[in-house]
């Protein structure tokens, strides 16, 4: 555990107040007590709403501010160092001076950190203050105080459109039906509406709230921080009220269309569920700074040779003098030391004055330098999103260098690769399958300018901006961003919130817009279909089939209705008004009529509905549009049918718009919605659906079975307002529906059937999934009355459960969801983000290996894998697939086997050498591997110990797919990469399934998707798109590494350099610690006169251009085999350290030599000479000028000449006995003093400079080739780079390699892997009819050749 870590802990320890809770929470109504103190209060024990989120004190700063900086081993060596300087007997400089560079750094740093801190002090002040309203039993009313107030066991209010102080259980709200809808976007980011309700059986919804009658008992579990999960009861007098999530308000969030809501706190403070996740940034350590501080380490192993050779040579000196030398005083006690003891004391001497050989300022370089670098990352406009209007986020602000070093990256699929813009593309229906060509042209269309699409729709809306400010202040009518309080108040959290311009999640045309399949809405449209027949049918067959699962699609969800005008503003059923006529048709049908309400909007469908609905139209009901997108084919087709109407894109006229939690929802709504049966209306207790003949439907919902990762599935119990019958509607993934099937018959025939229905489904299934669409099945089931009431009561149970809650509540649902009924299944279309493919080529040309790792089902994943080339047309692909541990393991063996005949094949790697005509590569032979392999196989793997051998044989694929794999899998695999390989691994996703694995890759990026911010806040860096990341490695990973890298090295070049000119001069006075540089300029020189142009080299250096390093991706390859910072080069350039030193202190030595020049007049030059050496080697290395880069260098020099010259002219007395007074002066007026600084600069930098020339002529390295394309105009550069890249030729599957285990298959089962297909395959749709397979639009299918196992 890192050191901030532990202190961390043991600050929340300190500052937290103990709490006696074993397992559950108990507390009760502050009320009765409300007069009492404190202590006797009965909720006492537990912590109050203010918020501590600084780390100092006035008094605790300066301690636990130096205990934080003593983390560092260079801050406590240079303590350490000034401390030894205190040392009578051992000092080499005046003890304060040598205090003089810690201390300036520790305060510099000390100065940073007091600023943030105030800045978090000031944070948590005004989030202390703001107000809220506590109901008082003095009062008799709710009051206006601070969320500092707050205490558990108060019963708190919140209006529309502020911010929940605390933790709240909901007991009252003004909306009829006990909902309030709660916006999470200051926790996950999330901008559609959540939706809370009551806690059921307390109070009747309409009933009047009255805290001062709460009298319940309230026991709920521990704080932890967990925001999806919380469960207890309320224990009354006769009865336990079981409540979970869906009845918490949690800290943070804002409430919306709701005018208020009021519950009991039973989280506050640092308890609540938003505190608790708030954990601040994690503590990562680049890999460049490990290696940096073992080099720390190495030097200081070197330093302490050198003093050595000061201590011994101390002693060999004193031991040529035959008696006691008289420059030598005695002790305090008139006593002389001996010459052993004198070398010893030499020997802490020497620590002290070559002290400089570790960079002090090295640390605080690197901080300033990598700022730098963030500054110009975060203001690359490539890297902007003007759809969104973010850029990149950095909030990792130590690992920028480990961006030019990845070697694998493991990346999500949905919402990572793809848009996660669902797209209703296909549904098959009680066997029979409906491709939606219409739909398909519509998007093909559409997509050419989606983005002007967009920008036109919401130019067009008038739906207002959500901080627009609205004149009317009526509360009744406040919604989203009308409460002018609530922007002052809540502004904190609006500035964590993400910016969207979307008014409504998943609402962009390519989601909302249908366009419904001909021959399906003939059939919703013919007589038999209408609601008298369905009603009539008490089970799934004929049309009344497809009404179901139509009315499926609109009610198994949780999608929140809004209206357009107002899209926070929710839809009552009470709103919507019956059409006359229609209610006159409706009582015709005797005691069924009074159970159904009309709805003014209908369907214009086939001739004879059409007549029907024409008259009812007459009778001032609106005709019926579709939000379907208009078609051109359609348009221009003869219209054989009136249903063949044109689709306008416009807004719907009932004005409604849907917020779905994800867009998989949303598509099935609107794919309902295009064929009449229109979601109106949702409540807790009910739900209202249009139907396409212009009836309105009032479900009475019973209760819900949320969507969870285990069960894969979600259901919805209601009852049929017509025949009151009890009807479970179920959605999940069809590897879970179909086992849940109920395949047995009334009769032979029937059972017949549905099995033909079941096995025609799963086909259409299996062929949406190849062609890389998301299915969902789509089942239900009625229930008796009877079998209800058994289940409920065990519900009701459950719900009240404190212990094993969640396994109870899961054990209901799985036994109600048994022996369903098949409706049909959905196949919906999740799109590539833009340039996915050129991306990823772009990182396999870069030697980074790509892994995908997703939920999704095999056929899905492959689909898109191969059509973002991250597997390619010529690529031989492993897919394993096995329950067994045995086969397992047998099968990785017979694999490795295989792939090993080709590891051995001649494999030439990439030259520039082929860019300037100098050499050609040689072709690769060999094939190219690509790995499949399953979840369940994945754990096989793990649970035998098999991972080295899985390993292995990725290593020998240049791509790996993980399909069906958990969260919890994402980030094992990463770790057994990480670890195993000890390479450098980035992760990247968007949702909060990918949390794991981003905190356990080296490098975390979170996209800012449609899946809310989950994954932005736990990552180091966060893009808009995928696409983003090509740049952001490539670029700024390769300038970061190699600016950061090429730094570190100069530094230690430097201070190496210019220490040693001290050490050469002791074998020249006894090695007595004397140093012939004045120690002001010893301790200026590396805090002004050489700190600044090296941190502007390390920020704004380009070794090469960002085209370049697009064009060739290959040379993120040197960042990844570390050629700017290794073991060997560093040693290197400290050899020229040594060189360089020698040349600057001897040229001025051999000059001055047997002169009469007192010290301060010799060491003078040696400073000067180093000094130009030192910022004329760095001129060497910098690869771009600037004006910033000539600017700074030319200050630090005459920074340095004008403190000299100011020191030697003021300087009379400061240093005795030895003085620098007018020395400086007197050494720029002697000639020789120049011929000296330019003889020694020559002679120190002509080998570093002869190399490099001989290098940019005879060594045709990568880095000096893509320097010489730099200089190309940008044409003839791209055309060299084009020509190249023309060279290069895919290698193709040799013909003899043949799977292990394919005699293991069937020879009668079809395999489309078993077969190698050239060019592009197109996609294939299915007609009811003759289930024949046809063309329809190419583009997704690509040629496969891969192994099946």
């Amino acid at each position: 555990m890192h050191p901030m870590e532990v202190w961390n802990h043991i600050r929340q320890v300190w500052r937290r107040k103990t709490d006696k809770e074993n397992t559950v929470r108990r507390l009760v109504s502050n009320l009765p007590f409300e007069d009492f103190q404190r202590k006797y209060q009965p909720n006492r024990q537990y912590v109050d709403n203010s918020i501590k989120t600084t780390k100092y004190t006035v008094w605790s700063f300066i301690p636990m501010n130096l205990f934080e900086q003593f983390h560092r081993f260079a801050n406590v060596y240079f303590v350490s160092i000034a401390v030894l300087n205190f040392v009578p007997i051992v000092n080499a400089f005046e003890p304060g001076v040598a205090l003089i560079p810690i201390c300036v750094i520790l305060a510099l740093t000390a100065i940073k950190d007091a600023w943030e801190d105030f800045r978090r002090y000031q944070a948590d002040k005004q989030l202390n203050n703001m107000p809220c309203f506590i109901y008082s039993r003095k009062e008799k009313k709710f009051v206006s105080k601070c969320w500092k107030d707050v205490r558990v066991g108060d019963f708190v209010k919140v209006l529309c459109n502020e911010v929940i102080p605390a933790d709240i259980l909901l007991l009252h709200t003004s909306d009829p039906n006990g909902v309030c809808f709660i916006e999470t976007a200051n926790l996950d980011g999330e901008t559609n509406l959540k939706q809370r309700q009551i806690v059921r059986g307390f109070a009747a919804p309409s009933s009047s709230f009255e805290p001062e009658h709460f009298d319940s008992i309230i026991y709920c579990e521990k704080p932890n921080d967990k925001l999806n999960h919380f469960k207890g009861y309320l224990d009354k007098a006769d009865k336990k009220i079981g409540f979970g999530k869906d009845n918490l308000l949690l800290r943070g969030c804002t409430v919306r269309n709701t005018d208020e809501a009021a519950g009991i706190v039973v989280y506050a403070g640092h308890d609540t569920k938003a505190m608790l996740n708030n954990n601040g940034p994690r503590y990562k350590r680049s890999k460049l700074e490990r290696k940096m501080n073992m080099d720390v380490l190495l030097c200081v192993a070197l330093l302490f040779f050198m003093c050595f050779i000061g201590g011994l040579g101390h002693f060999i000196w004193l031991k040529t003098f035959p008696s006691i030398p008289p420059f030598v005083p005695p002790d305090s006690n008139n006593k002389y030391i001996s010459d052993s003891l004198s070398g010893f004391y030499m020997f802490f001497t020497m620590i002290i004055l070559l002290q400089v050989l570790i960079p002090i300022s090295l640390y605080v370089s690197i901080e300033l330098m990598k700022v730098g670098q963030i500054f110009f990352i975060t203001n690359d406009t490539d890297l902007y999103d003007k759809e969104t209007n973010k850029q990149v986020q950095c909030r990792a602000l130590n690992i920028t260098e480990d961006l030019g070093q990845i070697k694998y990256i493991f990346s999500d699929k949905t919402g990572t690769l793809t848009e996660n813009k669902m797209v209703f593309r296909r549904c098959t229906i009680m066997g029979t399958e409906y491709c939606h060509k219409e739909n398909a042209l519509r998007l093909g269309v559409q997509c050419e300018a989606v983005s002007d699409d967009e920008d036109t729709v919401f130019q067009k809306s008038k739906v207002p901006s959500r901080l627009q400010h609205r004149p009317k202040r009526d509360i009744t009518c406040l919604r989203r961003s009308q409460s002018t309080r609530s922007y002052s108040t809540a502004r904190r959290f609006v500035e964590m919130a993400p910016s969207t311009n979307n008014e409504v999640a998943f609402s962009s045309p390519l989601e909302t817009d249908v366009a419904p399949d001909k021959r399906l809405l003939h059939i919703m449209c013919e007589e038999k279909s209408e609601i008298q027949q369905w009603c009539r049918v008490s089970h799934s067959q004929g049309a009344a089939s497809y009404m179901d699962f139509f009315l499926a699609l609109a009610i198994c969800n949780t999608v929140v209705v809004s209206t357009a005008m107002l899209p926070r503003q929710r839809v009552h059923s009470s709103t919507l008004k019956p059409g006359g006529r229609l209610q006159s048709l409706l009582r015709k049908m005797g005691s069924l009529g009074h159970k159904i309400s009309s709805r003014q909007s209908v369907s214009e469908s086939s001739p004879k509905s059409s007549s029907f609905l024409k008259k009812v139209k007459e009778e001032e009901v609106e005709e019926y549009s579709d939000s379907g997108s208009g078609n051109p084919s359609r348009r221009g087709s003869e219209s054989s049918h009136q249903s063949e109407q044109e689709w306008s894109p416009g807004p719907d006229p009932d004005g409604l718009c849907y917020e779905a939690e994800s867009p998989d929802e949303a598509a099935l709504v609107y794919a309902a919605k295009a064929y009449g049966f229109s979601l109106l209306a949702r409540a807790p207790d009910h739900v209202t659906v249009g139907l396409p003949q212009g009836t309105m439907l009032k479900f009475e919902v019973l209760d819900t079975l949320a969507f969870d990762s285990t069960r894969k599935r979600m259901s919805v119990v209601v009852r049929h307002p017509i025949t009151n019958a009890i009807i479970i509607y179920t959605k999940g993934a069809d590897t879970t529906i179909m086992e849940l099937l109920n395949n047995q018959g009334e009769n032979q025939e029937e059972e017949k059937k549905r099995k033909k229905i079941a096995s025609k489904t799963q086909r259409h299934l299996d062929l949406y999934a190849k062609d890389g669409l998301r299915t969902l099945c789509i089942a239900k089931k009625v229930l008796s009355e009877e079998a209800y009431e058994d289940w409920a009561s065990v519900r009701r149970e459950a719900e009240s459960a404190i212990d094993n809650r969640d396994e109870l509540l899961m054990e209901t649902a799985v036994h109600l969801e048994t022996n369903l009924t098949l409706l049909g299944a959905t196949g919906i279309e999740d799109r590539l983000q833009d340039d996915v493919p050129g991306t990823i080529a772009a990182l396999r040309e870069a030697g980074i290996q790509v892994w995908v790792l997703t939920g999704d089902k095999k056929e899905t994943a492959v689909n898109i894998a191969y059509s973002c080339r991250l597997l390619s047309q010529g690529d031989v692909v492993f897919t394993l697939n096995t329950n067994s541990r045995e086969e397992c393991e047998s099968i990785l063996d017979c694999t490795l086997e295989e792939v090993r005949r080709y590891a051995t094949a001649p494999q030439t790697r990439w030259s520039f050498l082929s860019i300037v005509g100098v050499a050609t590569p040689a072709e690769n032979t060999g094939p190219t591997f690509g790995l499949v392999i399953e979840g369940r196989t994945l754990s096989m793997v793990f649970e035998a110990h098999l991972e080295m051998k899985l390993l292995e044989l990725a290593r020998h694929c240049h791509s790996v797919l993980c399909c069906r794999v958990t969260p919890l899998q994402k980030s094992t695999v990463v770790k057994l990469v990480r670890d195993k390989l000890k390479v450098m691994t980035l992760a990247i996703g968007d949702g909060a399934n990918d949390v794991n694995m981003i905190q356990t890759a080296d490098i975390g990026i979170g996209i800012s998707g449609q899946e809310g911010m989950q994954a932005v806040m736990a990552s180091d860096f966060a893009i808009s798109h995928f696409k983003h990341l090509k740049k952001l490695l490539l670029v700024h990973g390769h300038w970061c590494y190699s600016r950061l890298a090429s730094m570190v090295v100069y530094f230690f070049y430097k201070n190496v350099m210019y220490v040693n000119l001290l050490f050469w001069y002791q074998f020249f006075c006894g090695f007595s610690g004397t140093a012939m540089i004045d120690y002001w300029l010893l301790i200026f020189f590396n805090l002004f006169f050489t700190s600044t142009p090296p941190i502007m080299f390390g920020i704004m250096d380009k070794d090469i251009s960002a085209e370049t390093l697009l064009g060739l991706p290959e040379l993120y390859k040197m960042g990844q085999n570390s050629e700017y910072y290794k073991r060997a080069g560093f040693w290197t350039v400290m050899l020229d350290a040594f060189y360089q030193s020698l040349v600057c202190f001897f040229i001025p030595y051999w000059t001055y030599q047997d002169s009469d020049i007192d010290i301060f007049t010799f060491g003078t030059p040696m400073n000067t000479v180093s000094l130009f050496a030192i910022l004329l080697h760095l001129a060497i290395e910098i690869k771009s000028w600037t004006v910033v880069h000539l600017g700074i260098m030319v200050g630090s020099i005459l920074l340095f000449f004008i403190m000299c010259l100011a020191y030697s002219a003021l300087c009379i007395d400061c240093n005795p006995p030895s003085n620098p007074y007018w020395i400086m002066e007197e050494q720029m007026s002697d000639p020789m003093f120049y011929l000296v600084c330019i003889l020694s600069i020559i002679v120190a930098l002509l080998p570093r400079y002869t190399i490099r020339v001989l290098k940019g002529t005879l060594a045709l390295s990568p880095l000096v080739q893509a320097r010489k394309l730099d200089k190309l105009p940008p044409v003839d550069r791209e055309q060299q780079i084009k020509k190249w890249k023309s060279q290069q030729s895919r290698p193709e599957a040799p013909a003899n390699l043949v799977s292990p285990v394919d005699s293991v298959s069937s020879p009668s089962e079809p395999n489309i892997y078993s077969i190698s297909v050239e060019g592009e395959t197109p996609d294939m749709y299915w007609d009811s009819k003759d289930e024949t397979e046809k063309p329809f639009t190419p583009g997704h299918r690509r040629s496969i050749s891969t192994m099946t196992i």
